[in-house]
């Protein structure tokens, strides 16, 4: 019995922390998308661009003549000479690597905005918080490298078609 009228006594004399409710939410930082669940959406997002690239690596520069190499390039032509689908090319090939850069991103960064002065009600701070998580970053990476590819391509393709 001693134990136990010991531990109640020192529970009952234990400081409560005071917590203001208006600070509180001040400082708690949420994320507007789960970072996990975007880095596995944004792998999704990220697979048919890649490999894409991969396929047109591999033929031009490995000359590695594979059936299902050359049926991505088949598709990607078929596509094109086909009056309502030559909008999914640039759609697969780059918006789906800007949706998952935009995705990732939404999950590691963090904005907090407070008032500095009373008296001054305009005058804010803003505070841009990014986690780092690496799945995130690289995925953003990577995104950004296929993007920066497909630009690349387009430049160069109508460089040359008008030389």
């Amino acid at each position: 019995m001693k134990d136990k009228d010991e531990f109640l006594k020192q529970m009952e004399n234990l400081k409560v922390p005071d917590v203001n409710p208006a600070e509180h939410q001040k400082t708690v930082k949420m994320a507007i998308m789960n970072a996990e669940r975007s880095a596995v959406l944004g792998v999704w997002l990220i697979v048919i661009p890649c490999y894409f690239l991969l396929c047109v690596f591999m033929y031009y520069y490995f000359h590695v003549h594979i059936n299902w190499f050359t049926a991505m390039f088949t598709l990607l032509a078929s596509m094109d000479k086909t009056p309502g689908a030559a909008f999914w090319g640039p759609l697969i090939l780059v918006v789906l690597p800007i949706i998952c850069i935009i995705i990732n991103a939404l999950a590691i960064v963090h904005v907090q905005v407070n008032k500095l002065d009373v008296q001054q009600p305009k005058a804010r701070e803003r505070i841009i918080t990014i986690k780092i998580k690496i799945w995130n970053i690289l995925l953003i990476l990577l995104s950004l490298a296929v993007v920066l590819v497909f630009i690349n391509y387009v430049m160069v393709l109508n460089i040359t078609v008008k030389n």
